[in-house]
């Protein structure tokens, strides 16, 4: 008997799902993949995310691997083996026709034994989307905002976190998280026409919740309900209580994960 490792990389529509990670209370994107890869395999297959999408947060590109035994129990699914590989494009065709619509799989492909979906990952990109008219086919994947908003500051406070370390005040309140350092690389508010904005930020990992925690305390700038310097302090208090509301979670995307 042997193992393979693979990575898949796949996108999905986060509104109907608790999260990417396995859960009692509710169907998550994991259960729907495990479901259908140990359907397509004929075994047990566990799969590790790059990350733990919250509910309903997308992603543009998760990437998660599994490991598959080679044995004489394979043989129920010999049509997708090739010699002693799984046929990648083969698989790839049926996850797709077996996930419902609101996930898609791009690609399976070999990896090393060690590579680690999870811990191998250098850097990981989220968008957050705003716009401030209404707009019909916005709504479900932005962020509707009717109030004036000074981007030019929130961009003075978002390039001020690129020189911190310790995330805490961000970081959801019980979250079981060994530490709250994090390299952030980048995080910028981009407009995107008169009347959308998109902000990007990359780091090595993320804590729970801490995308929308950010945005919602850049938006506070934004609105002049805090300075820049009670921003600063907001963020060396190290206490979630002292940050701003996180942001609903349909605006919110995981758009990239490196190795």
């Amino acid at each position: 008997m042997s193992v393979q490792r693979y990575f898949i990389t796949l996108s999905y529509d986060g509104t109907k799902y608790h999260g990417w990670q396995i859960q009692p209370n509710g169907m998550s994107v994991e259960e729907r993949l495990r479901q259908a890869l140990s359907t397509l395999l004929r075994q047990s297959v566990e799969t590790v995310g790059a990350g733990r999408t919250d509910a309903g947060v997308h992603a543009r590109k998760m990437v998660v691997h599994f490991d598959y035994e080679f044995s004489e129990d394979s043989l129920p699914a010999s049509d997708l083996i090739d010699g002693q590989m799984l046929d990648c494009q083969q698989l790839v065709y049926r996850l797709n026709r077996l996930l419902p619509r609101d996930i898609a799989v791009q690609s399976v492909e070999p990896v090393a034994s060690d590579l680690h979906a999870r811990f191998s990952a250098t850097s990981r990109t989220y968008h957050y989307y705003i716009h401030t008219r209404k707009d019909p086919f916005l709504s479900n994947y932005s962020c509707e905002m009717h109030y004036p908003l000074d981007f030019e500051v929130m961009n003075e406070a978002a390039e001020w976190l690129l020189t911190q370390t310790d995330f805490a005040s961000f970081c959801k309140a019980g979250a079981d998280v060994k530490t709250t350092l994090c390299t952030l690389t980048h995080a910028r508010w981009h407009q995107l026409t008169d009347d959308s904005w998109r902000f990007e930020i990359t780091a090595n990992r993320f804590l729970r919740n801490m995308v929308r925690a950010v945005v919602g305390t850049l938006v506070e700038v934004g609105r002049g309900r805090i300075t820049l310097e009670e921003f600063q302090q907001i963020v060396s208090t190290h206490s979630r209580s002292a940050a701003g509301e996180s942001m609903p979670a349909h605006a919110l995307f995981l758009v990239e994960v490196k190795y």
